[in-house]
């Protein structure tokens, strides 16, 4: 579909596959009245191990393709992308791209409000390679709350058990305990979790049960919604050119038909999508 820029802004959400739809989720049901592009680029997932210069120019396409949707603020709903490319983008694309566009992550509406969620001021992160290995969640978590202590964990096989839909199965469990196992190990103070990848929300009734009843489990989406609708409030200018139609459109850059089956999970509802060559 085709969208008439000068007659519709929406905001871009970005994944690098179906992960992010769990965020987006989030912000349709925070704030349903404006227009939305989803685009995942299941073609070139995944994304959490590769280079951070590959990350920035697969982010950097999709955003200059948003913009050429019309979109004018896009969040990149994706921590590798978040971790790997939102910076580069923000301080050397944009001022070429067009000073009055934006692109939002969701590392840092995060970090902002993990010290909520803490009385020990120890949180664990799981994350991918990628996110992980960034180091970006304790940088930003220090920022904010310099007397917590961050301990990162990759899980690898999470990604792949929630997108062969064998995250309910009994043979998740052992590889939800592993990690939850080894993180406990390595801070047995920790009481909060901080699920740092877009996919592990669906994860979340099967990590809470290797987990004390007093650990706190901590999504991405409800954060990243609230701090979207902070962000407008306080950005009238940008808030103002968002179309509010409640639309929705969602494109992937690889089958639409496999991608609409595992969209409906993470999105909650049916999906129909395009494809797009970026």
């Amino acid at each position: 579909m085709s969208i008439q820029t000068n007659m519709r802004c929406p905001i871009g959400v970005f994944d690098s596959g179906y992960g992010g739809l769990t965020v987006f989720k989030s912000i349709v049901a925070e704030l349903p009245q404006y227009d939305y592009i989803y685009l995942g680029d299941n073609g070139r997932a995944p994304y959490g191990n590769r280079s951070f210069d590959t990350v920035h120019q697969y982010t950097l396409e999709s955003v200059e393709w948003f913009f050429k949707m019309g979109c004018r603020l896009v969040i990149l709903a994706c921590n590798t992308a978040s971790a790997k490319a939102l910076r580069t983008i923000q301080q050397k694309d944009l001022p070429r791209l067009g000073p009055d566009k934006r692109v939002l992550g969701v590392i840092r509406p995060t970090a902002e409000v993990i010290g909520q969620y803490t009385k020990t001021r120890s949180v664990g992160v799981l994350g991918t390679k990628g996110t992980i290995n960034s180091r970006s969640y304790e940088i930003e978590i220090g920022k904010f709350f310099p007397d917590i202590k961050v301990h990162p964990l990759a899980c690898p096989m999470w990604v792949p058990l929630v997108e062969n839909n064998e995250y309910r199965s009994e043979g998740a469990d052992f590889f939800v305990k592993k990690y939850l196992d080894e993180l406990m190990n390595q801070a047995p103070d920790i009481d909060t979790i901080l699920l740092a990848c877009t996919h592990y929300p669906l994860l979340t009734d099967k990590i809470k049960q290797f987990l004390p009843a007093n650990i706190n489990v901590v999504a991405q989406g409800g954060i990243v919604a609230r701090s979207l609708e902070d962000y407008l409030l306080r950005h009238k200018e940008m808030e103002s050119l968002i179309s509010r139609e409640r639309q929705m459109h969602f494109y992937t850059t690889d089958d639409p038909a496999d991608f609409n089956e595992h969209a409906g999970i993470f999105f909650g509802q049916k999906v129909s999508s395009e494809q797009v060559h970026l």
